[in-house]
């Protein structure tokens, strides 16, 4: 062999090295990137509307809450398993939209974990927070800031006014769905948003609103023996106290949004993290939206009155991803990854 031919195997190999390396590090950057730091969803419904629309793809960053850490066998497996965060820089406060594991994937009163389905909503209230629905709006006690979507609801509003929510079809009836309690989606509360450390007096009322939270936080069942008698597995109960944190959240379309009205709060540790913004939008056509490009607006806070289009896409609660991993995750509620990847 020459020395130029030794020369020139030299520099193919040097070249194929560094350039190996150069694709394992951006490998590397990208897999930690998307752990620790960003996740990318593309939105599949209109429950989120004004703010995103279906084909909008969405950034959500982790750094405020702290990106999440957990074995993903035992997830899948729907085994138990423990969550971990790394520290936060900040948490997530009233009209920040975010992105979480659908809470209640199998059954309307226990609480589950499904690695494959996740939800966008606009988070309402915070742990702690005292939540009433007064005329299809939002209040918090000691809070005067507009919640969620007001055009919303106010034109929730004036469908009830106006006898039509079964022309629209929304669904009246609202968690807990007790006669006794009586909440709809026009009116609601008052209902604690369960906090860490918070105590609560078992009652009859608080056994329907809380049940599914505390058999999830103790792994016991809690039974009702009568008006006056609570037991939480074998053990009588007179109060309860929270060890984690719960948020109630909402969609911006609330005549098209199956959300906590309907289902309850939302763990903490469920969270991927907040909506930073939209990165790509894409039509129905496959046109793309530029004009959608960047961060989300504010939800409009005031009527400008006519007649909103019915959805001819009605949102599924529940609703399973079942379309292969290469092909990204998609639900009518739910979110669909942009990659297939399962987030962390």
């Amino acid at each position: 062999m020459s020395e130029h031919q030794r020369i020139l195997i030299h520099k193919v190999l040097n070249t194929s090295y560094w350039l190996l390396m150069g694709v394992f590090s951006l490998a590397l950057l990208y897999g930690i990137g998307t752990v620790f730091c960003f996740a990318s969803f593309r939105v599949p419904s209109d429950s989120m509307e004004p703010a995103l629309v279906e084909g909008d793809h969405i950034l959500v960053e982790k750094f405020t809450m702290g990106a999440r850490l957990f074995d993903l066998k035992p997830a899948f497996n729907k085994e138990q398993f423990t969550i971990w965060r790394t520290p936060a820089l900040g948490e997530v406060k009233r009209n920040d939209i975010v992105v979480f594991n659908f809470p209640y994937p199998e059954r309307q009163d226990s609480i589950g974990f499904d690695v494959m389905l996740y939800y966008v909503k606009r988070c309402i209230a915070l742990p702690g927070d005292s939540l009433e629905i007064r005329n299809a709006h939002y209040h918090v006690r000691g809070v005067d800031e507009p919640l969620g979507c007001v055009e919303a609801q106010e034109h929730m509003e004036q469908i009830f006014k106006q006898g039509r929510s079964r022309e629209w079809n929304i669904y009246v009836p609202a968690y807990p769905y007790k006669k006794e309690i009586g909440w709809t989606v026009r009116h609601m509360g008052p209902y604690y948003i369960p906090k860490e450390g918070g105590s609560i007096g078992m009652n009859d009322r608080n056994f329907h609103l809380y049940k599914p939270v505390i058999e999830w936080e103790q792994q016991q069942k809690l039974h009702r023996v009568n008006d006056s008698t609570y037991t939480l597995g074998n053990q009588p109960i007179t109060t309860y106290t929270f060890l984690k944190n719960y948020y109630f959240v909402s969609g911006d379309k609330m005549e098209n949004s199956r959300d906590s009205r309907y289902w309850g709060v939302v763990p903490e540790e469920y969270i991927v993290g907040r909506v930073w913004g939209i990165w790509k939008s894409v039509d129905e056509w496959g046109e793309m939206r530029w004009g959608r490009i960047g961060r989300i607006k504010s939800p409009p806070q005031s009527p400008q009155g006519g007649e909103e289009k019915r959805s001819s896409k009605s949102e599924v609660q529940g609703l399973r991803f079942k379309v292969p991993l290469v092909q990204g995750l998609c639900g009518t509620d739910g979110l669909c990854h942009s990659d297939g990847r399962k987030n962390l």
